[in-house]
């Protein structure tokens, strides 16, 4: 049995230390009633009553933390920490949406297609020269193949050699029908130009369809109709769909990295609208333009208004323009301001900063 040993001093009225090999403690009280605490074992309060031999006591006890425990309060810490850098970044990408988002609608007149050099591509020359019994590029290089083909050790021993001068002679076919199709292909192109030189109105509306100039506007929910009669002249209906496309709400971080979301003011929100309808304006007669030799385009710009006498939305007006070429070459489309722009036409529109675009007439194709 191991020595034992526990001290017990008086350190004031009422108080004691009491000290053992393995731990200290103090305990207070008065008869009947005593508070004690252990460096072991914890807090203990014990009530009696004298002469009775009846007693209760509550041990508030030592919380002993196992390793285990440790570890998981520190893994839970961790992965609250990865929850917030997560919303952190959450709330940084929803920023940089919107914000891009605001500076596409400013800058869609920006990206306007190349011009179509239709004289360049009616005298453009041919792939080769299939009525003088040429052989085409890819052809050519086809058979060329073909003659130098030698079959290898592996094909011999395996008598591979037939199959592989089989797939040779099948490429040649392909490469013939590749070269086929290119020279249609060129001499599509040249009847297309020719017509569209000529100011074959029905060619316009081909190469339309072919080439899908305003195809990017497509994703803003936008629709478009083409109308002509004039090959110098276009008219052109623009759906806006505005609804869709600005955005109602304006979104921010806080200095702890948080998002913030606010109600986008009425002024603001149809600044940005007005802006969005007009640097479509400019797009469009930018990419007509380049596509077709016209002169003029009129664009038509429709939207959902509430018609106050049924009550109910209707599609209506809100921006006629004239846009002439000469006028729309000189515009340095970087440094305007899109509806500022708007100015240098011929156009109908009312427009109030807190209320925004109202119904206009459009403009009427002059002859």
């Amino acid at each position: 049995m191991g020595l034992r040993f526990r001290k017990s001093f008086k350190i004031a009225p009422g108080v004691r230390m009491n000290v053992s090999s393995k731990s200290v403690g103090f305990s207070s009280g008065v008869k009947g009633l005593r508070y004690s605490v252990n460096s072991r074992t914890g807090s203990r309060v014990t009530a009696s009553i004298p002469g009775t031999g009846l007693s209760y006591s509550t041990s508030g006890g030592r919380s002993r933390r196992t390793p285990a425990y440790n570890r998981q309060r520190e893994i839970a810490a961790r992965q609250r920490e990865q929850e917030k850098l997560d919303q952190i970044e959450a709330a940084s990408l929803a920023v940089e949406a919107y914000e891009n988002t605001i500076e596409r609608i400013h800058s869609i007149h920006k990206e306007a297609d190349d011009p179509v050099n239709w004289i360049k591509v009616r005298s453009s020359s041919p792939p080769y020269e299939k009525d003088h019994g040429e052989m085409g590029p890819n052809e050519k290089s086809a058979v060329e193949k073909f003659k130098n083909y030698k079959p290898s050790f592996i094909g011999k021993l395996f008598k591979q050699e037939d199959k592989e001068r089989r797939k040779l002679e099948e490429a040649i076919e392909a490469a013939r029908a590749e070269d086929d199709e290119d020279y249609r292909s060129w001499e599509r192109d040249r009847l297309i130009a020719t017509k569209i030189i000529e100011g074959d109105i029905d060619a316009y509306f081909e190469v339309i369809n072919e080439f899908a100039p305003l195809d990017d506007l497509l994703e803003f929910g936008s629709g478009f109709e083409f109308f002509a009669e004039d090959p110098k002249t276009m008219e052109i209906e623009f759906e806006v769909n505005s609804a869709s496309v600005v955005p109602k709400e304006q979104l921010s971080l806080t200095k702890t990295g948080k998002l913030s979301t606010k109600a986008m003011t009425k002024t603001r929100y149809f600044d940005i609208q007005q802006d969005y309808v007009c640097s479509c304006i400019l797009r469009i007669a930018r990419d007509l333009f380049a596509l077709l030799p016209l002169n003029t385009v009129y664009i038509h710009a429709l939207d959902k208004r509430v018609n106050t006498a049924t009550g109910y939305e209707e599609e209506a007006v809100i921006l006629s323009v004239k846009i002439e070429r000469k006028t729309l070459n000189k515009l340095n489309f970087d440094g305007i301001d899109c509806s500022d722009s708007m100015q240098n036409f011929e156009h109908n529109m009312k427009f109030k900063k807190t209320a925004g675009f109202d119904k206009v007439e459009k403009l009427e194709v002059s002859s």
